[in-house]
C-alpha cells in the first residue's frame, strides 16, 4: 500500500472491524445465524462496544441486508465490501486493505490499531477483549496480536503419508518411536481462534501483511468457533444454562432479529 497513508494514523486510536461476508458453505448465512434470537454478528458488535477500548465499531460486509442488521445492532457500515474480495477464497488482507484505503480516501484518518472480531465466536468476555487491546498497545514492537487456546492433543505425535505408503513424522527431528512418547514430552501447541485479534495499521500499509512476524500470543480458554450446524446446536444448549453478558446486553437494548422488522 502507499506509505503516504501512514501520515493520517491517529496514535492510540482503536477501531473494531467485524468481517461479515454473506456467503457461507458450512452454515448458510452463518454470520447472521441467530443464537437465542440474536444474530452472531450482533454478539461481535456487543463485545466490541462493551470492552470499552474502541472508538468505533465497523462492519465490513458485501450484503445490504447484513448491513441493515449490523446498523440496527449498533455498528457503523461506512462502505460495502466489493464482491471480488468477498468470496470463499478471499483473504483477511484484502478486506483490511479495502477498509484502510476507504477510510483514508473518504475520512482522511486511520486508527493506529484495528480490533479484528469475527462474528463466529459469540461467547466472549468483553474484559478479556479489553485485555487483548491493552496488551497490543503496550508492546510497540509487536506487529499484531492473535488469540489462541492450548491444544489438548499435540501434532508432534501425528504422521504424514509417504508416497510408498509408509508413515513419517511431521518433523525430521522426531523419529517414529519418539512420536509414541507421552504428550507431556512435547512443547505446548496453541490453536488460533476467533476470540480477539489486534492489527497494527502501519504494518499492514508497510508490508501488505496482516500479522507479520512479531505476533503476540494471547492465550484464552477454549471456546466455540462456529463452523458447522452442530456448533450452533451446542451454543444454544450452552447459553441456556450459562450467563452471557453479551446476550443480557442485547436483550436489554435490542429486539431479537425476527422482531426487529429488518427487511
Amino acid at each position: 500500500m502507499d506509505k503516504v497513508l501512514k501520515e493520517k494514523i491517529i496514535k492510540d486510536e482503536v477501531y473494531a472491524i467485524i468481517p461479515a461476508r454473506s456467503g457461507s458453505r458450512g452454515v448458510k448465512n452463518k454470520n447472521i445465524r441467530c443464537l437465542k434470537g440474536y444474530p452472531l454478528l450482533a454478539y461481535a458488535i456487543a463485545a466490541s462496544k462493551l470492552c470499552g477500548e474502541v472508538s468505533r465499531v465497523i462492519v465490513s460486509t458485501d450484503s445490504e441486508y447484513y448491513a441493515r442488521i449490523a446498523a440496527y445492532y449498533g455498528a457503523e457500515i461506512p462502505f460495502l465490501r466489493p464482491a471480488e474480495i468477498s468470496g470463499d477464497r478471499s483473504t483477511d488482507i484484502e478486506f483490511m486493505e479495502h477498509a484502510i484505503k476507504w477510510l483514508y480516501d473518504n475520512e482522511g484518518k486511520l486508527p493506529e490499531f484495528f480490533l479484528h472480531m469475527r462474528p463466529t465466536y459469540p461467547l466472549r468476555d468483553p474484559q478479556v477483549v479489553a485485555e487483548a487491546v491493552r496488551r497490543m498497545k503496550a508492546d510497540e514492537s509487536a506487529t499484531s496480536l492473535r488469540s489462541a487456546h492450548l491444544a489438548s492433543n499435540t501434532p508432534y505425535k501425528w504422521f504424514n503419508m509417504r508416497e510408498d505408503g509408509y508413515f513419517k513424522t511431521i518433523r525430521d527431528d522426531i523419529t517414529l518411536d519418539d512420536a509414541n512418547n507421552p504428550r507431556q514430552a512435547f512443547p505446548d501447541v496453541y490453536i488460533p481462534d476467533g476470540y480477539a485479534d489486534m492489527l497494527r495499521t502501519s504494518h499492514i500499509i508497510d508490508k501488505d501483511l496482516v500479522h507479520g512476524d512479531k505476533m503476540i500470543g494471547f492465550v484464552v480458554e477454549d471456546g466455540v468457533d462456529v463452523d458447522a450446524v452442530k456448533d450452533m446446536e451446542f451454543l444454544e444448549y450452552y447459553i441456556s444454562d450459562h450467563e452471557s453478558r453479551l446476550y443480557d446486553w442485547l436483550s436489554e437494548n435490542y429486539k431479537p432479529l425476527e422482531e426487529a422488522g429488518i427487511a
